[in-house]
């Protein structure tokens, strides 16, 4: 039960982002960032890339909610959360709280999942 509890607070907030982001509901959008990281942004929205990272969000979001396929969920947002960490800790500094909670909550996830993921955790 309280698997499923975190499961639930670590990817609603990636789903919400990722809906918002393809659905374009939000009414006040925060100031785009400065720098680096308003480029690398901007690179990965003129491409059309967000749309893909957006996707596997949601996906990876529905996954985990459903709880029959939170191993596959936990596959799909693997790597977008590393990168969100990742650009956080290199580009925007000011968003690694977040990004700290969201990655303890997703490898609580994976070590209560770990019977899924035997190659990672019985070498």
């Amino acid at each position: 039960m309280g698997t499923v509890r975190v499961s639930v607070a670590a990817q609603s907030s990636q789903l919400a982002a990722a809906a918002d982001e393809i659905l374009k509901q939000a009414k006040v959008e925060p100031p785009p960032p400065q720098g680096d990281a308003g480029a690398f942004i901007s690179a990965l929205m003129h491409t059309g890339y967000l749309y893909v990272v957006a996707t596997l969000q949601i996906l990876g979001g529905l996954c985990l909610l459903s709880g029959r396929f939170a191993p596959l969920g936990l596959t799909l947002l693997g790597p977008v959360i590393f990168n969100i960490l990742c650009f956080h800790i290199f580009l925007d500094p000011s968003g690694m709280p977040i990004a700290i909670v969201i990655s303890i909550l997703a490898l609580f996830l994976l070590w209560a999942y770990r019977d899924k993921f035997p190659a990672i955790f019985n070498p």
